[in-house]
């Protein structure tokens, strides 16, 4: 167990941040290399591998819910040296991530496909989503054994173990798409359903080797079958921090969902210039997630040791990072985004769909840093209810006007990306405010409101 309660704040988010972006990184790989090779098969399997993929936001917030709540326990029982409770949150938490793959595996067999050829502009893109989501599935289930893994030792300020392992998953998955895809060596190409079959290997090697470090290297937290058994009161907790953060991430996919809905009219090539941009875009929110992602078992630990202006220190801290580093990529994409499209096609009706999303979206990557940060200084003081409410608040801003613009006569994709900018300003501000009421009732000192909101 790394203690977060000693030394300088800034130092400690950014070791904690840099492995955990590195980590970070080689997981959207995993997207982004599927779709390098997909987009070789044509606009109608990128079309379909892009639809397929939202699937992914659900799991992320299923895992959300599950990671967030063990993160903030763990990180709080470390921080008050209570080495007992951490070890039964872990262990809770690797029940639960059993529990959520089991249905993942059921959902995705049985009514995947279904909602591919809802989502999809035309049969051609629905069958190759089909069939990407179905060999996907599996290593969707496998992610939960992963993030509860992964969460407990980030909660004792470990991470550098799980960057290992999810650098290594990557290579294999690099190495496994083409030959699966293209058949190159083998000579049964597999088509996008070799890029899912690709993805769910590697995922279960990453299983494997995470659950080896723990076997035989890791003591602070242990897995202990003993303590399996459903221990109803602590599950709660774990879920009264997660559900909302896991919520946060399942209005990212309705708000997909809709947007996908809404350029449908426009064919596979817009939806597969929004899918490579919407791609290239979370790559490019590595950085400040890591940040975020370092923020909370930094600030949870330090809370749960009653040192409230570290937590404090630690939101200024990150906050400034994660807007110095969204303003430099705003205007990198204000540049030449188009460069980044065409690092996945050359296809001109698509380039020309993905290039203006970019230069337009980039302009809320400031406002998504602040949200970000709030999201994880929400998680290390236990309660993530305001930052799903700050997230609802786009339900009512984005999804409502959205499918009002696609009825009206003359709608136009550029209406879709500007509304989002908007909406997503209106959250960061939604956010900071909820935050700073938090801080206010758990960070309790002299003279009001925290110099944290001086600071933003």
């Amino acid at each position: 167990m790394k203690d977060l309660t000693q030394g300088p704040i800034g130092r400690l988010l950014v070791a904690m941040a840099i492995p955990i972006a590195i980590g970070m990184l080689f997981q959207t790989l995993y997207f982004l290399i599927d779709l390098y090779f997909v987009s070789r098969l044509g606009d109608a399997a990128i079309a379909g591998v892009s639809t397929a993929g939202t699937v992914s936001f659900v799991i992320l917030a299923l895992t959300q819910m599950l990671g967030v709540g063990t993160v903030a326990l763990v990180a709080q029982a470390a921080g008050r040296k209570d080495q007992a409770e951490a070890n039964l949150v872990f262990n809770q938490s690797v029940l639960l991530s059993a529990l959520c793959g089991v249905l993942t595996l059921l959902w995705g067999f049985l009514a995947g496909g279904a909602y591919v050829r809802w989502m999809a502009a035309d049969a051609a893109s629905a069958a190759a989503g089909a069939a990407y989501l179905y060999w996907y599935t599996p290593g969707l289930a496998l992610q939960f054994a992963l993030v509860a893994m992964g969460s407990a030792l980030r909660g004792t300020g470990i991470v550098r173990p799980t960057m290992l392992v999810q650098m290594l998953t990557v290579i294999l998955n690099a190495v496994l798409t083409p030959i699966l895809i293209m058949g190159w060596g083998t000579h049964h190409p597999l088509g996008t359903a070799g890029a899912g079959l690709a993805s769910s290997i590697a995922v279960g090697f990453g299983v494997v080797l995470l659950w080896l470090y723990f076997v035989r290297l890791e003591h602070y937290v242990a897995l202990h079958p003993r303590e399996w058994r459903p221990r109803w009161g602590l599950i709660a907790r774990i879920l009264n921090i997660g559900l909302p953060a896991g919520g946060e991430f399942l209005m990212i996919f309705v708000i997909l969902g809709v947007i996908y809905l809404v350029i449908r009219s426009f064919g596979p090539a817009a939806q597969a210039g929004f899918g490579i941009g919407g791609r290239v875009m979370q790559a490019f929110f590595l950085p400040v997630m890591a940040i975020a992602f370092a923020v909370t078992p930094v600030a949870g630990q330090n809370f749960g040791a009653g040192r409230l202006e570290r937590v404090r220190e630690c939101f200024r801290t990150a906050a400034l990072y994660s807007c110095a580093l969204m303003l430099l990529l705003t205007l990198l994409c204000q540049w030449h985004p188009e460069w980044f499209i065409q690092l996945f096609t050359r296809a001109p009706d698509v380039v020309a769909v993905g290039a203006p999303y970019l230069r337009v979206i980039s302009w809320n990557f400031l406002a998504t840093g602040l949200i970000f940060t709030c999201s994880g200084l929400f998680q290390a003081l236990g309660n993530t209810w305001p930052s799903l409410l700050s997230s609802a608040s786009r339900l009512l801003t984005f999804v409502l006007p959205a499918v009002w613009l696609s009825r009206q006569p003359h709608f136009f994709l550029m209406q879709v990306w500007i509304l989002s900018v908007t909406t997503v300003t209106l959250q960061a501000i939604t956010s900071f405010t909820l935050l700073m009421r938090e801080f206010r009732r758990k960070l309790p000192r002299a003279g009001g409101v925290p110099a944290a909101g001086a600071a933003v």
